[in-house]
């Protein structure tokens, strides 16, 4: 191919870190150039001019380029997108759709939606998921994660997610941290200050996560829901119809029966229930003993009891023992399954993430946008 013909593939292999498509998909590659000398001259449009990623962008362009037999330099020419540019570019991430829509209620989408939901407060349930969803990353499946719990929110410091999102006007590129997706409105709220919300704005604050961020292709999204079943709970059901429960509860008696009412929300909002999560189920003893700090069988009671209830099958999921290092690695920004993964806790959660990850995704109970002909 001619040399310029040659630099333009070489750029095709170069993948936007925040949007995760070829820059030269999404409209970023403004021209390319070759003298006779072989230096190469590429033209590159930001989406924006407070990109975070402009190094990286410029690294990995300058480093293919080079790649290519006959290129002796690089020079690369940085701009910004038009407003015609970028309004181009959210129709095309929205599958040609101008405007804002969840995109996990379309017809066609496959993603697993798991809402992680508990009883009470203080289970480990945000410890819990963003582990599930590191662990997921890491078997190579497209995660993301919404924290939903606007008041309580927890997963950007679990993650090690600093900063805010990127915007391409009225869309949010979701920060990826573990090869994780995540959006929280802690990345919004100076540190220290609380959310005063009500329930209007709860349901507009998570509507906005759903339609306004650009989440690519998930294989799943897990939602870190706040304790309870208040109005984020409720607008989650409304929103997200197909999301299945996932249930957290420490095998505390107490924690049970409240966890068991998180469940059985599920009566009421049309949802499944995929099974029950026991975390600090015991804490490992010097002797290989197991001293069970709050008591046994929370768990496997909440899953026997939501089976009564639903009339379905709700299984015990895993039991996940308490362990100092998924709670320090939580404070680190790393989640355990990835900075210690043959911890006791962690494998747990990697198998756990696994039954969870290999469900089959489908459109069962999904509209599927067709209208039958009548005769």
């Amino acid at each position: 191919m001619p040399l310029v013909e040659s630099v333009q593939a070489a750029l095709a292999t170069v993948i936007d870190p925040e949007i995760r498509r070829p820059i030269t998909e999404i409209g970023m590659v403004r021209s390319v150039a070759v003298s006779d000398a072989g230096v190469a001259t590429i033209g590159i449009d930001l989406t924006t001019a407070g990109c975070p990623m402009k190094a990286r962008i410029t690294s990995d362009v300058e480093e293919a380029a080079k790649r290519v037999a006959g290129v002796t330099e690089v020079s690369i020419e940085l701009g910004v997108m038009s407003e015609e540019q970028r309004l181009g570019l959210r129709s095309q991430l929205r599958g040609g759709k101008p405007e804002p829509v969840i995109q996990f209620t379309q017809p066609g989408n496959m993603t697993r939606v798991y809402a992680v939901a508990s009883g009470k407060g203080g289970v480990g349930k945000s410890t819990v998921t963003a582990n599930l969803g590191a662990a997921m990353a890491a078997d190579g499946l497209k995660v993301g994660i919404l924290d939903a719990d606007v008041f309580g929110f927890s997963i950007p410091g679990m993650l090690g997610v600093e900063g805010q999102p990127t915007r391409i006007d009225d869309m949010l590129l979701p920060p990826i941290a573990h090869e994780v997706k995540a959006v929280s409105i802690g990345m919004f709220v100076p540190e220290g200050q609380p959310v005063v919300w009500r329930g209007p704005m709860l349901h507009r604050a998570i509507e906005q996560f759903l339609a306004d961020v650009y989440w690519g292709d998930l294989d799943v999204l897990l939602l870190d829901l706040p304790p309870g079943t208040g109005d984020i709970a409720i607008s989650v059901a409304q929103l997200l119809p197909h999301a299945e429960l996932v249930v957290v509860t420490t095998p505390q008696s107490a924690a049970a029966g409240v966890a068991e009412r998180a469940g059985s929300i599920a009566t009421q909002t049309q949802q499944s229930v995929v099974g029950v999560i026991e975390n600090m189920s015991w804490l490992a003893q010097p002797d290989g003993s197991r001293l069970e700090v709050f008591g046994s069988g929370g768990g496997q009671i909440v899953a026997d009891r939501l089976s009564k209830t639903l009339g379905t099958a709700v299984p015990l999921l895993g039991q996940i023992p308490l362990d100092v290092q998924a709670r320090q690695a939580g404070d680190d920004g790393t989640p355990v399954v990835l900075s210690d993964p043959e911890n006791p806790a962690s494998v747990a959660l990697r198998e756990i993430a696994r039954t969870l990850g290999a469900r089959q995704r489908g459109l069962a109970g999904r509209s599927l946008g067709v209208t039958p002909l009548k005769k």
